[in-house]
């Protein structure tokens, strides 16, 4: 698999022995650099576990290991966070 731009990868030991802690990725661009046959250099950004991007990043993998988790294009899922509210107001009476 050939990542595009705006997938989201879970990159693990398979993918390179330098991630030994997986990481969530979002993949900017693939870059055009010269590698060892089935590896690839991305550029893009570390994600946590909302889905915020916390770190740009570029990184050494081997295709094979690379797990697709979303997509380019498909929506990115909903994270539940509070909403602030107005404070509730009591009746006002006027004289």
């Amino acid at each position: 698999m050939l990542p595009r731009s705006g997938d989201v990868l879970h990159v693990t030991r398979a993918a390179s022995v330098q991630f030994r802690r997986p990481i969530l990725f979002r993949v900017i661009r693939v870059l055009d650099r010269p590698t060892y046959d089935g590896w690839v250099w991305l550029e893009g950004y570390e994600l946590n576990a909302a889905g915020d991007a916390v770190n740009r990043r570029s990184i050494f993998v081997q295709r094979a290991g690379l797990r697709q988790l979303q997509a380019a294009g498909q929506p990115r899922p909903h994270t539940v966070r509070s909403a602030r509210r107005a404070p509730a107001r009591g009746s006002m009476r006027v004289a």
